[in-house]
């Protein structure tokens, strides 16, 4: 039996086992440092809650949180680190300070606003093959070195097993009432990694791949996603939220299901800590029964009502009316400025603004027209859509409306900033203590055995000022099994 090293952060991954000194072992960190990043989204002080005075309005910012994050990941120092929730429009900038930790291999996953991103340290790894991009996963391949920093040799006889890669699944599977895509995404993910050990001319894979799985699985134990890397297969007869996730069986391509890290300490019949640590919300703005198509609870039409009540200036045979200027006035308190935010724009549509045909397609030159050759029709960016609404000058904004606004952003899951929202407006929600749950997860096939696990625990909502996220990091360290049966 192996010993597993439990530690608590801020602490390190040990890169090499007292149990195992002459073995090669991986070190690997999962992290989700929540979107927005430096230059994509502008809502993250909205996050935290209760509201940063102006004076700590900074602790919110990119340059700041980055700053927690390298101090975080540099203090971890694994091998190899799976970030989640990374943005292309500035990728390069935001995360180069991985390179002066030493992560001079990185992969980012191909589409998506949210993206995986795979790091590695070329001293203890190389690819063994191209990264492999499916549904939210992100597969790399692994061929480790030995303690001089070179791979290993034909003829070296210091591993008994056949030479075998490691391969870390990436995983920032879809979020809300999306059973089935995640059952789908992991099922993807794992299938993937087994395809490419038989590329790799690995035997055996069923039984013997070297495979992590890890990152944000929005999900827990309930989770299909969960079930199937736990269980080793998920039936039509499975539930999540109420629905299938899958109309036929769908298994692992493994001999046996995966191997949850967290649960590889001895932990006194506990069990892990909490990964997601967030403000209770859901409960005080849901009316109860309507969680699938959420309605506003009595508290918040209270809250909102008197809200309306204090901005609207405008009196009407129907009550009190927000006009221009008090629509502008509460968008400034709430947003910072006019223009951003999908408050503005759900209030823009309830105050009349409809939706104008896009602008004509520029007309074919007489040269193209000739030669039967069509251009190309440029299709509208979402961004150019959302620069063309504004608020009529003449419209107003019902008590009425204004629920609507917030009704929507609680179809679309934004409770921090409608709570963030409520605060600034006078209107706190009352303490419904903490939402936790374990959605940021490792897995690990029996092949490779956790020689240290490492946990970090915060009792406060997060994000906050020793917290860049609303998530908290996971990370182990592994070793091959081949390995420590050789010291028996």
């Amino acid at each position: 039996m192996v010993a597993v090293k439990h530690l608590i952060g801020p602490a390190a991954l040990p890169s090499i086992s007292q149990h195992y000194p002459n073995s090669k072992q991986l070190s690997v960190l999962s992290y989700n440092v929540l979107l927005p990043n430096s230059l994509d989204g502008w809502w993250n002080y909205k996050m935290y809650l209760p509201p940063l005075t102006a004076a700590n309005q900074f602790k919110s910012s990119w340059a700041y949180r980055s700053n927690l994050l390298k101090e975080r990941i540099g203090q971890i120092d694994a091998d190899v680190v799976c970030l989640q929730e990374v943005s292309p429009k500035s990728f390069e900038d935001d995360f180069s300070f991985m390179q002066e930790l030493g992560y001079d291999g990185v992969e980012m996953f191909k589409k998506g606003r949210f993206r995986p991103a795979t790091f590695w340290k070329t001293s203890k790894c190389e690819l063994a093959a191209p990264p492999v991009h499916k549904d939210r996963t992100l597969l790399t391949a692994f061929s480790l070195k030995d303690k001089e920093g070179e791979e290993k040799k034909d003829g070296d006889s210091s591993i008994s097993d056949d030479e075998r890669h490691w391969f870390c699944l990436n995983c920032h599977l879809q979020a809300g009432k999306e059973g089935g895509r995640r059952v789908r995404q992991i099922n993807e993910g794992v299938r993937a990694a087994m395809t490419l050990s038989r590329k790799l001319q690995e035997k055996e894979p069923e039984e013997k791949i070297r495979l992590i799985v890890c990152g944000d699985f929005n999900g827990g134990p309930e989770c299909g996603a969960v079930r199937y890397l736990e269980d080793g297969a998920v039936d039509p007869e499975f539930l999540e939220d109420g629905d299938r996730v899958t109309s036929k069986k769908k298994s692992m391509p493994l001999a046996t299901p995966l191997v949850d890290v967290a649960k590889a300490v001895d932990r006194d019949g506990g069990e892990p800590p909490a990964t997601l640590i967030v403000p209770e919300l859901i409960s005080t703005m849901v009316k109860e029964g309507t969680i699938d198509t959420p309605e506003l609870s009595q508290i918040m039409v209270e809250s909102l009502t008197r809200i309306h009540n204090r901005f609207a200036t405008r009196e009407s045979d129907n009550g009190k009316e927000m006009c221009l200027a008090d629509v502008e006035k509460w968008l400034i308190a709430t947003n910072g400025q006019v223009g951003r935010g999908s408050e503005f724009r759900t209030a823009a549509k309830e105050m009349g603004w409809t939706e104008s045909p896009e602008p004509e397609q520029p007309a074919e030159d007489s040269e193209s027209a000739q030669n039967g050759e069509k251009q190309p029709q440029k299709t509208e960016t979402f961004e150019e859509k959302k620069a063309r609404i504004f608020l009529p000058p003449d419209g107003i904004l019902t008590l009425e409306g204004l629920c609507r606004v917030y009704e929507d952003e609680l179809r679309q899951g934004k409770f921090w900033g409608i709570a963030y929202d409520l605060a600034v407006l006078g209107e706190p929600l009352p303490d419904a203590g903490m939402f936790t749950a374990r959605y940021d997860r490792m897995y690990c096939s029996t092949s490779v055995l956790p020689t240290a696990v490492l946990d970090t625990i915060c009792t406060d909502p997060c994000p906050n000022e020793v917290e860049a996220s609303d998530h908290l990091p996971v990370a182990a360290t592994f070793v091959a099994k081949a390995d420590t049966e050789l010291i028996y």
